[in-house]
């Protein structure tokens, strides 16, 4: 039996059931292989149940939700997505203690949404009472997606660093990006500047995971870079089913710029942060 305290009750159990299923598995060769590449899908999957769920809901809610319903559409999506979150507490797929980081998440969004649509970068659809002036209340639900993933992947890989920056110095970069989401409509736009200060402050820095027996490695940036581009996929997947809407996208969907890429790498840092708030960044153990 595998005990990794940083599990849920019920991760663990998955965890033993499948050391139980793995155990005849050779630790070299082919099935080996196969076998890390299957674990490490399935922690992948289970990190973004939350996101997920919340897509699969997006998506139900564009094909299938009546336009002449007498709730909302956007106040169903503000339901779904609380059920979803109360329900991952509930069933010990979440801790508390993570509980508070993805609160934070919800509000950091939500707070720079209000700024974003007053300024006019997207807008939401009209309808309902579950709001706060122009935001549906789901929205911050979908940053608090980002905020559950952050959180279960380093649980799930059981993540540690090499030459990790100082938090300090982490912590002034995330602040930075933060403002400049707001401040760039006023002044110059420093997200390039920024974008060389994440490269400089992260460049030496590699994160080990480890996935059934392997351990991997790899440099945090190339895992930011993986992540901010499986946020625009799903950013995509969020605007084709009209949960908000770009300026460009107002008379008929188009995929969103990869220029937001970098928007999405910087959004990263803040994550980061955020999380390493609950489990402090750790010295590597595995050979």
């Amino acid at each position: 039996m595998s005990e990794n305290r940083s599990f849920t009750d019920v991760e663990q159990g998955i965890d033993d059931l499948a050391h139980r299923l793995l155990q005849g598995v050779p630790s070299t060769g082919p099935r080996a292989w196969l076998a890390e590449a299957l674990v490490f899908v399935a922690k992948q999957a289970w990190a973004c149940i939350f996101g997920a769920l919340l897509l699969i809901v997006l998506i139900g809610a564009r094909l299938w939700y009546p336009e002449d319903a007498a709730l909302a559409r956007n106040d169903f999506l503000t339901i779904a997505a609380v059920v979803i979150q109360v329900g991952m507490v509930v069933a010990r797929l979440e801790t508390l203690r993570e509980l508070r980081v993805i609160v934070l998440f919800h509000i950091v969004g939500t707070g720079m949404e209000l700024f974003k649509t007053s300024v006019g970068s997207w807008e939401y659809s009209e309808g309902g009472v579950l709001h706060i002036l122009a935001v549906p209340l789901f929205s911050g639900f979908m940053y608090a997606a980002v905020g559950s993933y952050m959180v279960r992947v380093f649980r799930l890989f059981d993540l540690r660093f090499e030459r990790y920056p100082r938090r300090w110095a982490t912590a002034v970069l995330a602040v930075l990006i933060y403002a400049n989401f707001f401040t760039h409509h006023f002044v110059w736009d420093a997200r390039h500047v920024l974008l060389l200060a994440t490269i400089l402050l992260f460049g030496t820095s590699m994160m080990h995971f480890r996935i059934y027996r392997v351990t991997g490695r790899m440099p945090v940036l190339v895992s930011f870079v993986l992540v901010a581009t499986f946020i625009w996929l799903a950013e995509n997947i969020a605007t084709w089913s009209q949960a908000w809407s770009y300026p460009n996208q107002m008379d008929g969907w188009q995929p969103v710029s990869s220029s937001k890429l970098i928007s999405w790498l910087l959004l990263m840092i803040i994550s980061v942060v955020l999380v390493t708030w609950v489990y402090p960044p750790r010295r590597p153990r595995y050979g």
